[in-house]
């Protein structure tokens, strides 16, 4: 059985993401608080469960949370801002969208929540002073593996991961050749000979190593 809190605070809040690896489609953050008496046998890190118990849990986690937000960072943002900056606004972004102020925030990794508040730019949510001030007040930790250990950040990893799955089926339908459906977008040899016979589109990241030899690579629009 995973923890159930980390700081003592009631309101305490735990975000995490998915897809960070990915060739295509969004990085997906969530975030949510859980009630204090929350506790489910089989929850754990998203990567450790399988489709089908992931699809599981998800209702369940949504049903009994005190409140949850979800956020996708699309290929554009991350290109011009990083992959690793786009993981954490997405996490800070679903903070300002819950229904409750957090007392405490817990991430998964090794970075604080409040790094690079304030990004310039051109693409996305804009974060005005008083978002920021927001976010530099809430006092936050980072946990190595922290999505195995505490139950709050293992219900945002399986929400991000959910959320992120079933925008991978709907592009599936549009791009059918890469096979989103399965791998998901993920550097798989599959998707890399896709890329490599019909090139890109618009929800490869193109800041990414596509290919291992980097080919030069077409742009696939319909």
């Amino acid at each position: 059985m995973l923890e159930k809190n980390f700081s003592g605070f009631i309101l305490e809040t735990g975000t995490d993401e998915a897809g960070r690896g990915c060739l295509a489609g969004p990085v997906t953050a969530a975030a949510i608080i859980l009630p204090a008496d929350f506790e489910h046998e089989i929850l754990n890190d998203s990567k450790q469960l399988s489709e089908k118990t992931r699809t599981f849990l998800k209702p369940i986690i949504e049903k009994h949370a005190v409140c949850f937000a979800v956020t996708h960072l699309f290929p554009d943002e991350i290109d011009e801002i990083n992959i690793l900056n786009a993981s954490m606004k997405g996490m800070q972004e679903c903070i300002l969208k819950l229904k409750h102020v957090p007392e405490y925030i817990i991430v998964d990794g090794n970075r604080s929540l409040n790094a690079k508040l304030g990004l310039k730019n051109s693409f996305g949510r804009q974060f005005t002073h008083e978002e920021i001030t927001l976010l530099k007040s809430i006092p936050n930790q980072s946990i190595i593996k922290g999505d195995a250990k505490f139950l709050s950040i293992a219900a945002a990893s399986v929400l991000a991961k959910t959320y992120r799955d079933e925008y991978m089926d709907q592009i599936h339908e549009e791009f059918p050749m890469y096979n989103w459906k399965k791998n998901k977008g993920y550097p798989t040899k599959e998707h890399r000979d896709a890329i490599r016979k019909y090139g890109t589109t618009k929800y490869h990241r193109m800041s990414f190593r596509l290919l291992p030899d980097q080919l030069e690579l077409n742009f696939f629009e319909e």
